[in-house]
């Protein structure tokens, strides 16, 4: 379970869900990964696992499977659950590209004198946003954790939008869970990288040429000027862990070429960072407030790691079985993670 939770993580979930209820009908579109989808409905509903299948007879599979979707999904209107239509878009509806998303779209009519709304996606896995309009009124967004059920949108009374303060709060809070205690991948990396020296200068440069690397790309990707799909960036994220830790085996003291691969691992790190920002939907009108607050969330939560633990690997280096023994058990460690994440992300 701990290699399959991490193989995706930096992801804080594939899903997105958009919500509109106008005066009389709502639809909740579902943005989803399809390969992934079709696994989950198979093994929810009990199905036969499908084997290489062609992207047009995924997408049939997963119209065939959209009983046990919505056996998995519940709208409620006022606490009663409706039924509604289902209807798959698949991803080349709307972009030919490959890491384009595919959509679940769920609409029926509004029931008469209906008072709230709340929502529960039970083939969720990790945390979603679930983005909700009620009438013209403000976009309204809360943070679904797994297959858990929204707190009730009013109909009647939608609340104003968020203001830059509790964006700020939202994106800083959920850019430190990403690190701790999600990205253990990250932990490892960033564990990965000071293992070698002893010395307070080493490990500050390398974390700082790490930071500096995300947040460039983090930026970049997140305006669009840079762009990797999910399915290159994430196995060479788990390739950067295990070659820093395979780095930490072969040689005996930090070399000059370690800072350039530390500022190129970090680049790819940054373009993670920005796939879990476009799989949450980053809120319009604070665009650039959520993207700074997430990139600090998660500058929080590498400093906690480091404060955590810097202390406890400084204290055992001065036991002489520590160095080189420990390093070489626990840099190996971290080499046999990073290599089974790679697997799995290339499967994937």
């Amino acid at each position: 379970m701990l290699w399959s939770a991490s193989a995706g993580a930096h992801e804080i979930g594939k899903s997105q869900v958009l919500v509109a209820i106008r005066a009389a009908d709502f639809d909740v579109d579902v943005v989803v990964d399809p390969d992934a989808l079709v696994s989950k409905l198979e093994a929810f509903g009990g199905r036969p696992v499908s084997r290489d299948l062609s992207k047009a007879g995924r997408d049939r599979r997963i119209r065939e499977l959209a009983d046990v979707f919505l056996e998995q999904t519940e709208i409620r209107f006022d606490g009663r659950s409706v039924r509604p239509r289902f209807e798959y878009v698949p991803a080349s509806a709307f972009n030919d590209l490959a890491q384009a998303p595919s959509r679940v779209r769920l609409s029926g009519p509004l029931p008469a004198g209906a008072g709230e709304f709340d929502f529960r996606y039970g083939l969720a896995l990790g945390t979603y946003a679930l983005n909700a309009r009620i009438g013209d009124g403000p976009l309204q967004t809360q943070w679904i954790v797994g297959g858990g059920r929204s707190e009730p949108f009013s109909l009647s009374s939608p609340p104003p939008a968020s203001g830059r303060v509790e964006v700020a709060r939202q994106y800083l809070t959920l850019g430190f869970t990403h690190i701790v205690p999600h990205g253990l991948d990250h932990i490892l990396f960033v564990l990965g990288i000071f293992l070698l020296t002893s010395r307070w200068r080493s490990v500050v440069a390398q974390v700082s040429t790490f930071t500096i690397a995300h947040s460039i790309t983090l930026a970049l990707t997140m305006y669009g000027v840079v762009s990797l799909p999910a399915k290159v960036v994430e196995p060479m994220i788990a390739l950067s862990i295990a070659y820093v830790a395979i780095e930490n085996l072969i040689v005996r003291e930090l070399k000059p070429w370690r800072l350039a691969l530390v500022f190129s691992f970090g680049l790819l790190h940054g373009m993670g960072f920005a796939g879990v920002l476009r799989d949450l939907g980053l809120p319009r009108p604070q665009f650039l407030t959520a993207l700074v607050s997430f990139n600090l969330g998660v500058e929080a939560g590498q400093v906690a790691v480091m404060t955590a633990v810097l202390p406890i690997i400084f204290a055992l280096r001065k036991n002489d079985w520590f160095e080189p023994r420990a390093v070489r058990v626990v840099s190996g460690a971290v080499a046999l993670a990073g290599g089974i994440w790679f697997v799995l992300r290339v499967a994937n």
